[in-house]
């Protein structure tokens, strides 16, 4: 829809837009500023026909992120606004609460933890290999797939203890569970459970291991179930759901944030000159890729559990609320020239990227480690780095959780 369009639309009390917007990742979708600006909390209809609150400007998403009135949890109940139909069971939606009524957290935590020795050295070793690989078949290639989809999968692999041979078949199972359909699928749950089923396996071959040559989340899950008695009560299939989950959300996120990083990069090649001149700015310059990153293609969903003032409006009990990422991080009312990619910006406000609040994402530490090696490895390797096709060419992935290009190809 064009601003032209939007000036004119919501008559009568109806939607102002249908949601989700363009599924570009590198370009701003234009109703973003209309929306901040003129309606910064607007009705819209989501894939599902249902109406849901849009939320655009930076300081009322922060609001809606920390005000625990505002619940993630409650998007999974039955009969509540949907902004598409659920692709994993319902239980899934709340994993971290279930993680720490079980007592699991600080396992958890400690798996995502970027400290843990030798992971550095292990990813960088990662990132050079399967560079060494791409250019060894020589040019073009795709980048997405033969680097940035492999990398995030072998973070995660390390992280939970399972042979990064198998990344393959983890990564496709990815491409079921986070489609964003009109209506439920029944072989959704087939490809949810098949993948429970792989690292209930894991985990039965991680118990069949000295503690001693047990690795990863699933190896201290083991260690829990054979030595703990307050896990006793935990069946392999929780301890899988939770692998499932980590996997799923760590790896789907981490490898399009990567994917469109770098394709910010190669529009602008000056930058990747830069990275590689002053390796010293590389944490600074993923915050700032953070910042102006498209991949997350929907809103970030919350149900309104109480009557909640919103700005102008009066969000009622039981409504939908999405969180418009890309209205707020590029909010000139918190960052200064926004549409700008600043690798050198010091800014006092921080980015929206991995959410606010109470469900502020638990992987953060982890998920800028894996950004900042990767790109290390790729402008220190590949200096002359380009986009071996027109940018318009790409294509971009429908029906998708994320904004993600179906290939990446470059050029050196």
């Amino acid at each position: 829809m064009t601003v032209e369009q939007l000036e004119g639309a919501g008559q009568g009390g109806g939607p102002l837009l249908d949601f989700p917007l363009s599924r570009r990742g590198d370009v701003l979708p234009e109703e973003c500023g209309w929306l901040r600006e003129k309606a910064p909390v607007a009705k819209v209809r989501t894939l599902t026909g249902d109406p849901a609150w849009l939320v655009s400007s930076y300081a009322l998403a922060r609001q809606v992120l920390e005000d625990e009135r505002f619940s993630l949890r409650d998007t999974a109940n039955a009969g509540v606004p949907r902004q598409y139909a659920l692709t994993i069971p319902p239980e899934v939606v709340n994993n971290m609460g279930n993680i720490n009524s079980a007592g699991l957290r600080d396992a958890v935590m400690k798996a995502l933890s970027p400290r843990q020795k030798g992971l550095r050295d292990r990813l960088r070793a990662v990132a050079g290999e399967l560079l060494d690989g791409i250019v060894a078949e020589g040019g073009p290639a795709d980048l997405r797939a033969g680097f940035a989809d492999p990398f995030s999968a072998a973070l995660h692999c390390m992280v939970l203890g399972v042979p990064f041979e198998d990344w393959r078949r983890l990564m496709s199972g990815l491409d079921v569970a986070f489609m964003t359909a009109r209506e439920p699928f029944a072989d959704s749950a087939l490809n949810w459970y098949k993948d429970v089923g792989y690292f209930a396996e894991r985990l039965r071959v991680q118990l069949e291991l000295p503690a001693e040559e047990r690795t990863g989340l699933l190896g201290t899950f083991a260690g829990l179930k054979a030595a703990d008695p307050e896990s006793a009560h935990l069946t392999d299939d929780m301890f899988a759901t939770v692998a499932v989950s980590l996997f799923g959300a760590g790896a789907v996120s981490t490898s399009a944030f990567l994917t469109l990083a770098i394709l910010a990069l190669l529009q602008r090649p000056d930058l990747i000159g830069y990275l590689r001149e002053h390796p010293e700015r590389m944490g600074a310059a993923v915050e700032e890729l953070l910042r102006w990153n498209l991949s997350v293609g929907d809103g970030l969903p919350r149900i309104a559990t109480a009557d909640v003032q919103v700005g102008s409006v009066l969000i009622r009990e039981g409504e939908l609320v999405l969180v418009l990422l890309e209205g707020a991080n590029f909010d000139p009312a918190a960052f200064e020239n926004p549409d700008e990619l600043d690798l050198e910006r010091e800014s006092p406000a921080a980015h929206l990227a991995f959410g606010a609040g109470r469900h502020f994402c638990p992987a953060t530490a982890l998920a800028r480690t894996h950004a900042e090696i990767a790109l290390e490895v790729l402008v220190e390797r590949l200096p002359g780095l380009r986009l071996a096709v027109p940018a318009e060419n790409l294509v971009w992935r429908t029906g998708f959780i994320k904004r993600l290009p179906e290939r990446l190809p470059v050029a050196w």
